[in-house]
């Protein structure tokens, strides 16, 4: 089960800096792009990691405050929980 869910969350990783690659590509070309909303959800759905390391990569959305201060947060909130939930996993505590 553990494998699966770390492929999982490494996958949305993945796919959360492919779609804040092509938002940057767009941004550029000036045609339609991702909602905000959208790419914080990503973020919240465990690709916080992906979208930190998009957000300086491409330096795409440095300015906006949602994601050069809301990203660290989501990622320190994602990993508060999963240090919950495997330690009490693994010591069943």
């Amino acid at each position: 089960m553990d494998y699966y869910f770390l492929i999982l969350l490494g996958l949305i990783n993945v796919i959360t800096f492919i779609i804040y690659g092509l938002d940057k590509r767009k941004a550029k070309k000036r045609k339609y792009r991702y909602s905000e909303s959208f790419l914080i959800g990503l973020a919240v759905l465990g690709g916080s990691v992906g979208a930190l390391v998009a957000v300086y990569t491409f330096r795409h959305k440095t300015k906006h405050k949602k994601f050069t201060i809301g990203l660290p947060l989501i990622l320190i909130i994602e990993t508060a929980l999963l240090t919950i939930y495997f330690g009490y996993y693994y010591t069943g505590v």
